[in-house]
């Protein structure tokens, strides 16, 4: 496996993050940059082995600095970029089009720039999420916190509704269950990391139907 390098590109996902003001976007750039060194040497030396302290050297930077981007180690995990850029994705698209369609659409778009440049950063982060029974428990509270709330300010903005609306929060809780069944399915190898897109576009449309069985 080829680890994450602390160069690599950004690729196609500079046009989605382009549309971020300048200032979240230099804070992007820098967290990826330690999430980088960080994943490299989780794959090096492994998950526990590796210190704050360690990661903060690598990237140059002090640990004070590292808290500042990531309160926690497991969170230099479970932290990305991408529910900001979703929710400019979703917020762009055409309001006629029903909130699970709307959802199907921003990833249609998104995931496959995410795949084409970050690979193998998404296996790495699985791999560990997988593995790693700290981080496991770390990322779907932080999906909660999060991805969750992100959908809710998306799907609200989109109906006029408040995101806390009980059926805006119902829908929502229902479009992360999906994206956390896609995801097991991918850690526990009964389809492979680039079959994730697709497997997820279905199991939205399942769920856009009521899930008949």
């Amino acid at each position: 496996m080829r680890t994450p390098s602390p160069e690599h590109a950004i690729d196609r996902l500079e046009e989605q993050l382009s549309r971020l003001p300048l200032r979240e976007r230099k804070k992007l750039r820098t967290r990826r940059a330690i999430q980088d060194h960080a994943l490299r040497l989780f794959a090096e030396q492994g998950y526990d082995e590796t210190t704050v302290e360690q990661i903060a050297a690598a990237a140059e930077i002090s640990p004070s600095t590292f808290f500042r981007y990531f309160p926690t180690k497991e969170d230099v995990v479970v932290t990305d970029e991408y529910d900001p850029i979703m929710a400019e994705i979703a917020r762009g698209l055409p309001r006629e089009l029903p909130p699970i369609e709307a959802i199907r659409t921003m990833l249609r778009e998104l995931l496959p720039q995410v795949f084409e440049s970050d690979l193998e950063v998404v296996k790495a982060r699985m791999r560990l999420i997988a593995n790693i029974p700290a981080v496991r428990a770390h990322v779907f509270e932080a999906m909660r916190e999060g991805t969750f709330t992100m959908l809710s300010d998306v799907i609200g903005h989109r109906t006029g509704r408040a995101p806390d609306d009980p059926d805006v929060e119902a829908f929502s809780w229902a479009v992360l269950g999906v994206m956390q069944a896609t995801m097991y399915r991918v850690m526990e190898g009964k389809v492979t990391y680039e079959e994730l897109p697709d497997l997820l576009d279905h199991n939205l449309e399942f769920l856009s139907r009521g899930c008949p069985l």
